[in-house]
């Protein structure tokens, strides 16, 4: 796991110490990516620097930049290519010679050998940048599911990437110009979707692309997407046994590093999984696993953490999150680089925070969510739709938004899920998914926003990324579609950017075997009823599993990384969350009626938590402000 930084050099701009001392600042900028070793690459085109956090062959030799045996290519390289002793191997064959035993080397040779193809042959997470000193062209590619960021800055003149904003920002071209949008978009969604970023001119390479560009003109192919359209017709058990023996194979395969290697135990089904197949890897040998837990006992799982870790004997650490909230919560955030408001970031930054401590390489069972519907967002949005199928649509759109609204006074908690559900009724499914997904209710938004960015993004619908993603998916079935959207958007916008800059910012890799691509489509051939049955989430990876993990673990509700958030706005934060909204400056009162927004907050502070989440997403909105606005 590293970081990387590039642009391309011009004679129109300032000549500071030939670009060098650019790009010594952005490596700096990225240096907990890569505290083990730096290097830096130029030509008359071309500048490019790294960040390395040593896993494979330890020594100097796989140091980056890396230049090809023919010496026409050099790459920058972030993440881990699981099958390439196999691609090693099949290149020797062919008369290839390798000089170190790094995935950079064979990546970089199996570039030379087919161009942007390689990409499928790929079994991994990454982002690279390989640069073509005859062609002078530049190739950025970004794995298959969003594992590794990427992100590139283009003004029309001045084209540079790196792997995190932050290395982006030394540049004295950069910008940091917001788009308005964006901040819409995030509020909405608690952070910035794909291809998008907080700032007009800084753009992520989405998943499962690649770009070409010769610094002006650029072009952009998708080369791999998950479908839902073929459906496997095997029997449960087949497919359970199919499952198994996938998921095994991906956690064999991440489990080769020249480093200590451990992995995050939540006690839920996808973790323990991966700790259980683990363990059958590795004989002789206790796993390392870490789990984090908190003072509330609603909150609270690493009773079903210690339960696993016995069962598979690990070497098994805690960590406990209490006062820490508070005086670590604005470095935390600082690591996005753009607002990021799920709050279980906070969590996730202790867990990296001790699983570095005992190892630089930990396994992680993100993904079965989305691959097997294991939120239960997913149950009651699949009963709404198929209630929603009972009425005309007409009837639907006329009637149920002014029942709703009569709902809502009734003033009871029976009153407000009336209201939530009669208003999800009156829309399309697709719509009715992004409200499911959205944190920042659009009533709330259109109360509080003013100024340039009420003005700015009046007409313009947030809802459009979701819809949009669902139309997409090749596929009838609802729930189908539904997990595709979250493939394209939650997944990669917030669950996989959380593990990446909190365990990046601890200089630890994390590995997640359930989004081995061959798993996620797997997967996707399943039939949803095997999915979702009854009310059974993840009912084929429960049957897959149903032998390596007790009952209990496998069927006990399902917590995740949530925290006591209305809790710490009127407690361990609230002197932070006090300060920001007094303020009549900064990024809050862009945004916000500020008088509005204290009337919130007083709501709040009197024990209601019905504007928990639009407070939480304003006071780190504000710390992102702070860091990259001021």
């Amino acid at each position: 796991m590293c970081g990387f930084a590039g642009f391309f050099r011009s004679p129109s701009l300032p000549d500071r110490q030939s670009h060098g001392g650019w790009l010594d600042d952005m490596g700096t900028a990225i240096r907990h990516r890569g505290p083990d070793a730096g290097g830096q690459w130029q030509d008359e085109r071309m500048a490019l620097v790294h960040r390395r956090l040593s896993i494979l062959d330890l020594s100097e030799a796989g140091n980056q930049p890396m230049v090809s045996a023919s010496g026409r290519y050099v790459i920058v390289f972030n993440g881990e290519i699981y099958n390439f002793e196999a691609l090693r191997a099949e290149l020797v064959a062919e008369g290839c010679e390798f000089h170190t035993r790094t995935d950079t080397e064979v990546l970089l040779a199996l570039y030379e050998r087919l161009g942007e193809q390689c990409l499928d042959a790929l079994n991994g997470m990454f982002a690279l940048a390989i640069w073509d000193t005859e062609d002078h062209r530049l190739f950025l590619a970004r794995d298959r599911l969003g594992k590794k960021p990427l992100y590139y800055y283009f003004d029309g003149q001045n084209f540079a990437f790196a792997s995190e904003i932050k290395a982006l920002l030394p540049l004295p071209f950069v910008r940091r110009d917001i788009r308005p949008d964006a901040v819409k978009d995030f509020f909405a969604y608690q952070y910035v979707p794909d291809p998008k970023t907080i700032y007009r001119n800084i753009h992520k390479l989405s998943p499962g692309y690649w770009m070409s560009t010769d610094g002006l003109a650029m072009e952009q192919h998708q080369y791999w997407d998950v479908s839902f359209a073929n459906q496997r017709d095997a029997s449960p058990d087949e497919l359970a046994t199919g499952l198994h023996d996938l998921i095994d194979d991906a956690v064999r395969l991440r489990m080769v590093s020249d480093v200590p290697l451990g992995a995050f135990l939540s006690g839920g089904v996808d973790s323990s999984a991966v700790v259980g197949l683990m363990a059958g890897h590795s004989p002789g040998r206790p796993v390392t696993t870490c789990a984090i837990g908190f003072d509330s006992e609603r909150f609270d799982e690493v009773h079903w953490a210690k339960k696993v870790a016995g069962r598979f004997q690990t070497d098994h650490h805690e960590f406990t999150v209490r006062e820490t909230v508070s005086d670590h919560l604005s470095d935390i955030a600082r690591y996005f680089d753009e607002p990021f408001a799920d709050p279980s970031f906070v969590p996730t930054y202790f867990v990296s925070q001790l699983a570095r401590q005992q190892v630089t390489v930990a396994l992680a069972g993100d993904g079965g969510d989305e691959n097997f519907a294991g939120y239960s967002k997913y149950a009651t949005d699949l009963t709404e739709n198929q209630l929603r199928r009972l009425f005309p649509a007409g009837l639907r759109r006329a009637c149920f938004p002014p029942l709703a609204s009569l709902a809502g006074n009734i003033g009871h908690s029976l009153g407000a899920r009336a209201q939530s559900l009669l208003g999800a009724l009156a829309l399309d499914p697709d719509e009715a998914f992004f409200l499911t997904n959205s944190f920042f209710r659009r009533s709330v938004w259109n109360e509080l926003v003013h100024g340039d960015i009420k003005q700015q993004t009046d007409g313009y619908d947030p809802a459009d990324i979701t819809c949009g993603h669902y139309r997409n998916a090749d596929s009838d079935d609802h729930l189908s579609r539904i997990l595709y959207t979250d493939i394209k958007t939650y997944l990669p916008g917030d669950i996989l950017v959380k593990v990446d800059r909190m365990s990046m910012a601890n200089s630890l890799e994390t590995r997640a075997p359930l989004l081995d691509y061959r798993v996620v489509e797997y997967a996707a051939s399943i039939p949803s009823r095997l999915k979702l049955k009854g009310r059974d989430k993840k009912h084929i990876l429960k049957q897959a599993f149903s032998e390596l993990l007790p009952e209990d673990v496998l069927y006990r509700k399902k917590m995740g990384f949530s925290v006591p958030l209305a809790d710490w706005l009127r407690n361990e934060i609230r002197p932070l969350a006090d300060e920001v909204f007094r303020s009549d400056n900064g990024g809050v009162a862009y945004v916000f009626n500020m008088h509005k927004v204290r009337n919130l907050w007083a709501i709040h502070c009197k024990g209601d938590n019905r504007y928990t989440q639009e407070l939480w997403s304003m006071v780190v909105f504000e710390l992102w402000w702070r860091s990259y606005q001021t």
